[in-house]
């Protein structure tokens, strides 16, 4: 088998109609996204279990190169909330430098999907799965900021595990700091209500007939920067006992990142393969959703296997620069498709400004509360979820809330590998109940009545396979007394299990000298029963192309009848 892999990223297709006019767009978009991912990166990191420079430099270094090798024009990557549950595990089992390799691990995979152009297989997840898992995130995300959003006093790291977690949390619960808590529903206020004023501006601007965009430049300023700026100018100025990135972090280092080579051992390959199997998915997933989103937004289409291969090569390299896995990421790309990004340069920019901010201001992130990032996060939980879904259970047929609340409760309780693992198992075992059971063979009768005494006639219906061969069975037991006519023209698709069956049912009848005539092969089940020697065992002369053919083998067959009745009296 040949695979053929079209290497074009987006950015090549900049070479014929982009003015300065785009570019001074671009610009602007890859500033506000910057602008963003800032406080984003930080907190994604913090909340991983890292030091909040690996959130950073993974936003510069994968932003940077997914916006030069992906498949879509708007897309940008850097880290994404969904990991935080999953690095998190990692780096409390495996410790730092099993992150990195895992990551690195991820990105072969990743990069390995997208050459063998997979693609479009990452679409034949469930929605139910999705939605599941992504719910179940939302919460652990939520639960892994309580501890500094009330400022409790935890010592050594927060335990991955969802009871443990709660336990720790339940008792830490009377160390509650009140200037902690202050700070961080001061910032969630803010993030709230900034949204809240910046959705009716555009509200009211497309009333008037004006673009769909916020007035002003107070517009180009997230709700995240100004709870950021206002929590720490509180914090500074009212002198509160909070923690901030500089007492707990000693601050974030001025410079670019050191190169470092992850520590590899076979027997840690071994032991992070499933932990990077379920990074690929989850940031395949994750980009390609992205990017399906950014596809409906600006009328584009986007090319999932480039996707692929942008997002592995970014993860193959910001583990030798301590970076932890990243991916495409909805709300950024969001942002940067409202505020004027048309192309990957976007993209670009907002990586080289966030460079900028770390080579210059790095000094000032010191002062920045952690409560206020967990403000930020709680905010981004609550977006991340979809919560209408599970008032609208109801709705919903049972397989489907059978599968999103299991990999709903699996996530949160035990581990996203397991919960995808379980709620794919289910997807595929109701999909195949569902197809077995639209499969059928029913009694039939050719047009115009012609098939004579003693030839039964079944029409065979939808997917001949592992999961629905019993109705063959039904042939087995009645078996006619001169012929039996098999029509195939609804049937889709035969299996090597499906082929057994006939197999035992040609078998059968030609031990009582009774032929089976076939009519409407479509091109799947030929080939299979072709390759098999089903149908030269079967016989040329009993596979029929048209109606004609078959209704004059049947009067052939009729006038037999007649004459050996005749003989015999």
């Amino acid at each position: 088998m040949k695979f053929t892999t079209r290497f074009r990223p987006k950015l090549f297709e900049l070479g014929k109609g982009y003015s300065k006019e785009r570019f001074f767009k671009d610009l602007g978009a890859g500033l506000t996204v910057a602008v963003v991912a800032l406080p984003l990166a930080m907190a994604f990191a913090i909340a991983s279990g890292l030091k909040p420079e690996a959130g950073l430099f993974t936003a510069i270094i994968a932003g940077l190169l997914i916006s030069l090798f992906s498949g879509s024009r708007v897309q940008i990557g850097g880290p994404a909330g969904a990991f935080i549950v999953i690095v998190y595990g990692i780096v409390e089992q495996y410790g730092v430098g099993g992150l990195l390799l895992a990551t690195f691990m991820s990105g072969v995979m990743l990069w390995m999907m997208g050459f063998l152009r997979m693609g479009i297989l990452i679409k034949f997840i469930p929605v139910a799965v999705i939605i599941g898992f992504t719910n179940g995130i939302a919460v652990l995300i939520g639960l892994s900021q309580i501890k500094d959003f009330f400022g409790l006093q935890i010592e050594g790291k927060m335990p991955a595990e969802f009871f443990a977690l709660l336990q720790t949390l339940w008792q830490a619960l009377p160390t509650w700091n009140g200037q902690a808590l202050g700070v961080a529903l001061l910032s969630l206020v803010i993030i709230v209500g900034w949204q809240w004023r910046m959705k009716k501006t555009a509200q009211l601007s497309e009333k008037a007939g004006l673009l769909p965009r916020m007035s002003g430049s107070l517009a180009l300023i997230p709700g995240s920067i100004v709870a950021l700026v206002a929590a720490t100018l509180a914090v500074q100025f009212f002198g509160l006992n909070v923690e901030t990135i500089g007492s707990k972090f000693n601050g974030i280092p001025q410079g670019l990142p050191e190169f470092t080579v992850p520590t590899y051992s076979w027997e840690a390959v071994k032991g992070l393969f499933l932990p990077a199997l379920t990074l690929a998915l989850l940031g395949a997933i994750e980009s390609l959703l992205c990017a399906r989103v950014a596809d409906s937004m600006i009328r584009d289409k986007h090319d999932s296997n480039q996707e692929l291969l942008a997002q592995g090569f970014a993860n193959m390299v910001v583990p030798f620069f301590g970076g932890m896995p990243a991916t495409g990421t909805i709300a950024r790309t969001v942002t940067n498709i409202k505020n004027g990004g048309n192309s990957p340069v976007a993209g670009i920019v907002h990586a080289l400004a966030l460079l900028v901010v770390v080579l210059v201001a790095a000094p000032l992130a010191q002062y920045i509360p952690l409560a206020a990032l967990s403000a930020i996060l709680m905010f981004v939980a609550w977006n991340m979820g979809e919560w209408r879904e599970l008032v609208r259970l109801r709705t919903f047929r049972l397989p489907y809330r059978v599968i999103l609340l299991s990999v709903f409760v699996l996530t949160v309780v035990v581990d996203l590998t397991v919960a995808v693992e379980v709620g794919i198992f289910f997807a595929c075992f109701i999909f195949i109940y569902r197809i077995s059971s639209l499969s059928t063979a029913e009694p039939a009768q050719l047009p115009d009545n012609f098939a004579s005494n003693g030839v039964a006639v079944y029409k065979l219906t939808g997917a001949l396979f592992f999961g629905a061969v019993q109705f063959i069975e039904s042939l087995l037991v009645n078996v006619p007394e001169r012929a039996l006519v098999l029509d195939f023209s609804s049937v889709i698709y035969i299996d090597s299990s499906g082929e057994e069956s006939l197999e035992e049912l040609l078998e059968l009848y030609q031990e009582k000298g009774i032929p089976i005539l076939v009519y409407g092969l479509r091109q799947q089940p030929r080939d299979l029963l072709l390759r098999t020697r089903w149908l030269p065992r079967l016989g040329g002369q009993h596979v029929f192309g048209d109606m004609e053919s078959l209704r004059r083998y049947l009067e052939k067959l009729d006038k037999r009848g007649i004459e050996k009745n005749a003989g015999a009296r």
